[in-house]
């Protein structure tokens, strides 16, 4: 098989989707690994690092895109690359198609079999592919929330941790997998009191034996949502529903009643985002707005600030589906291995994840269906 790994295009995305380690593993299996020249070098990997793993480097684009039986991305293809993409050609990436009417149309057009890295599924309900950049997105939620608290962008001016006669700031955590877990962890590490907002009461016990320090667990409902959005000097929005549109937790009103120079880091903006007056996904280029005197910090690819933490831990993940593909063949790979199925979003023009087709109002076959009779 031909695998296709282009430069990101997305804003500041400095991620690559395969590192030489695995250009080494294909080529080693006989598999042909074309990598756009640069494609690496914002994550600290350079050219001839793919080529002494035996890829081959690619001077564009568009002839790597219009050549590759499978394209492995970091993000979703911006419409640059959308009429590069051919039918039957794999495409295997983030994709966050509830909140992305218009790539969900060009990848039925272009008959592309979409596979998305955030709807893999294992039988436990977890998703493994999802989960490393969760927990690089936790942490770095705290981290920017923390900057951005500080007058000079438009922030309250507290400090974090507070120091010894002055309180910590307020955290309040929406939602408590991976990434408010995470981001739990690293507010607690710099002396913030934590607040997590959290519907499974198996999971709020969980996080209660393995969260110690300044952390309050509660309930989530309405009540304990406007409560807790009025007090928090940082809020962080970190709430999954996989392949769905984020539900709408908090509302207009609620952040009005915010307290000026407040922050609000929304890491589930990909799937729509959580916070009402989050209406635009921000950039690492332009990551901030203002709105009734709240900092709203609204970056699609928060981890692409720390790309090459972020490049290891996501490939570390998704090689093993990329040679499970390149060996097997996309139809054999998907039959065999049920976690890869569910992560299949479109295939030969049609919707094939129910979750996704809902969310975008349209219509879907079930993926069995698709193969009755081939």
């Amino acid at each position: 098989m031909i695998i296709g790994v282009p430069r990101e295009v997305k804003d500041s995305e400095n991620r690559v989707a395969l590192t030489p380690a695995g250009a080494e593993e294909l080529t080693r299996r006989g598999h042909q690994v074309m990598v756009e020249t640069g494609a690496g070098r914002g994550s600290g990997i350079f050219d001839e690092e793919y080529q002494v793993a035996g890829a081959e480097i690619m001077s564009d684009s568009v002839s790597l895109i219009k050549t590759a039986d499978m394209v492995v991305k970091v993000k979703e293809p911006l419409p640059s690359e959308y009429d590069l993409l051919r039918p039957g050609q794999v495409l295997f990436t983030y994709l966050h198609l509830a909140a992305e009417p218009e790539l969900t149309e060009a990848l039925i057009e272009q008959h592309v079999t979409a596979i998305a890295y955030e709807t893999i599924q294992m039988t436990d309900g977890s998703l493994p592919l999802l989960k490393p950049m969760s927990e690089v997105a936790g942490r770095m939620a705290v981290q920017v929330g923390a900057q951005y608290l500080e007058k000079i962008y438009g922030g309250r001016g507290v400090l974090l941790g507070g120091v010894p006669g002055v309180p910590p700031a307020e955290v309040v955590i929406l939602g408590g997998g991976m990434v408010g877990s995470n981001a739990a962890k690293i507010a607690v590490g710099m002396g913030a009191h934590v607040t997590i907002i959290e519907k499974n009461p198996e999971r709020l016990r969980y996080l209660s034996d393995i969260l110690h320090g300044n952390v309050m667990l509660v309930m989530s409902n309405l009540y304990n949502i406007e409560r807790a959005v009025g007090y928090a000097d940082l809020l962080i929005g970190a709430v999954l529903i996989p392949g769905a549109r984020t539900p709408l937790l908090v509302t207009e009103d609620m952040v009005m009643a915010m307290k000026p120079g407040s922050v609000i880091v929304d890491i589930d903006v990909d799937q729509g985002g959580c916070v009402e007056t989050v209406d635009r996904r921000t950039t690492h280029s332009e990551p901030i707005y203002i709105k009734h005197d709240v900092v709203h910090y609204s970056v699609g690819n928060i981890a692409a600030a720390v790309p090459r933490t972020s490049t290891f831990a996501l490939t570390n993940a998704t090689l093993p589906y990329v040679l499970e593909i390149a060996e097997k063949g996309v139809r054999r790979a998907i039959l065999a291995n049920e976690s890869l199925a569910k992560g299949v979003n479109v295939i030969g023009g049609t919707i094939v994840h129910q979750v996704v087709a809902e969310a975008l109002g349209l219509s879907h076959v079930p993926l069995e269906e698709m193969w009755i009779g081939q």
